[in-house]
């Protein structure tokens, strides 16, 4: 039930005053648990409204998180306890969120999933000493419980996540190929987990929809995985039904890598570049040098030089092993849907070897220099090293740390107030390196993948120094 009011906005649109009941698994709480959600709501209060604002306006183009921030900085959400458990009040809501007066359904499900999320790590997992999130096992554990509590793992499902990583701003023949992947994925029986925002990421899951809809294997599952940094650059799409929000873009990136079963990536900018990184960085440990993971590089044959260029790159930075982790393939939905599934099936037939969960990729090594939060200051980009005398996976998690600080420059709110109080970020290394990763960076930003197009030309968070 929703109660509203409306007042117009400078914007030419209407914001709206409501209450609303959670939905999905909020939606049964104990007094105790209620009263203890609220009061961590006050606590978490602007971390909360940012997200809050962001699932809101899912389904509206846009990547200007300062704008968007501005358009509605007189939103405020509450939690509150009531006779019938929990109560979320929302002030200045943006109009879109609404068809007739009463909150879209899907949105006031993942607004629901916000609240849980986030208050629940604040509650529950941040200041628990059970969770050492100094130690691997520690940052693992949280991960896995954070996925629990949203219910994403399910003991009882075959393993057929497949994880699509790629541009929210990419070109309209790449979207519609990421459509017609996701389409075969979904006739074949596939889950699709993306960062839940645009562009390839929206592609897959609408694919997918069609595909499941065709051999009724419904419901279908499109999870949205995200955190608070990124997701009012990236909202969730209009697809995702399963929304989750991990407290920082590592442990993001590990719940990736924990519930997919294999990954296809399309496409993208910096982001991409980033989750390539991890991947092939984790992947390179020789602790995994056995395990099975599909990794499919894949787009239209316009995208041909993109992935060469990619290719090239890692080939001068990680080296030919790296190389051979993934396989290209070039304007073939039919080849990477039918490569993915037998990749997974011998994902299955390793984890039974090994006895590791379907659900949980609990066996995977991962370097804490993968795990530990990097914050990318001008301080810590300056001082990253990046030289080919490091181990692979070690440099891989140092390019990782430079792509991620390029990714919050250009889209997070701290990053983009950072670069505008002290300028671009230096980024320092081999000068081979630094020239390869300097023409990969000069394309992105020739073929608009930076930001997503519409707004001011864009200018560099970054420079690079050999």
């Amino acid at each position: 039930m929703d109660d509203h009011t409306n007042a117009g906005t400078p914007f030419g649109g209407t914001k709206i005053s409501t209450r609303v009941y959670p939905a999905g698994t909020l939606n049964m709480l104990s007094r105790e648990e209620v009263a203890r959600l609220s009061d961590a709501t006050e606590e978490v209060g602007e971390v909360l409204r940012q997200c809050a604002l962001a699932v809101l306006n899912s389904g509206e183009q846009g990547d200007d998180v300062e704008s968007m921030l501005r358009a509605y900085e007189d939103f405020r959400i509450q939690v509150h306890q009531v006779n019938r458990g929990m109560r979320i009040d929302l002030e200045n809501a943006p109009a879109c969120a609404f068809v007739d007066g009463k909150m879209i359904r899907g949105i006031r499900e993942l607004l629901s999933a916000v609240v849980r999320d986030i208050v629940y790590f604040h509650t529950e997992i941040g200041s628990n000493p059970n969770f050492d999130l100094a130690e691997p096992e520690g940052i693992t554990n949280t991960v896995f419980e954070i996925l629990r509590n949203a219910r994403l793992l399910d003991a009882q499902r075959e393993p057929n996540v497949v994880v699509c990583w790629g541009g929210h701003s990419i070109s309209g023949e790449e979207y519609d190929y990421t459509k017609e992947v996701g389409y075969q994925l979904g006739l074949r029986g596939r889950d699709i987990c993306t960062g839940c925002g645009p562009g390839a990421m929206k592609g897959p899951m609408k694919g997918a929809t069609i595909g499941h809809a065709k051999q009724r294997t419904l419901p279908g599952h499109y999870v949205g995985v995200s955190e608070p940094g990124i997701i009012a650059a990236e909202a969730p799409n209009p697809i995702v039904n399963e929304l989750v929000i991990l407290p920082d873009i590592e442990k993001r990136l590990e719940a990736f890598v924990r519930l997919g079963h294999g990954i296809v990536v399309f496409p993208g900018g910096v982001g991409t570049a980033e989750e390539i990184l991890f991947i092939l960085g984790i992947l390179l440990n020789p602790a995994n040098r056995e395990a099975p993971f599909p990794l499919i590089f894949s787009g239209p044959e316009s995208s041909r030089d993109y992935f060469e260029e990619i290719d090239r790159f890692i080939g001068l930075t990680l080296g030919d092993r790296a190389r051979e982790i993934y396989r290209i393939v070039i304007d073939d939905p039919v080849a990477v849907a039918r490569e993915m599934t037998r990749g997974i099936d011998q994902v299955r037939e390793w984890r039974v070897h090994v006895n590791d969960a379907f659900y949980f990729n609990w066996l995977l090594d991962i370097h804490p220099d993968f795990q530990q939060p990097f914050e990318p200051s001008h301080a810590a980009m300056r001082s990253l090293e990046i030289s080919r005398e490091l181990q692979p996976h070690h440099l891989a998690a140092n390019l990782r740390r430079a792509f991620s600080g390029i990714v919050s420059g250009n889209v997070k709110p701290q990053g983009v107030r950072a670069i505008r109080e002290h300028g671009p970020f230096e980024i320092h290394g081999e000068p081979d390196i630094m020239e390869a990763l300097d023409q990969l960076l000069r394309r992105f930003v020739a073929q608009n993948r930076m930001k997503l197009p519409g707004g001011a030309a864009y200018e560099p968070c970054y420079r690079i120094v050999s």
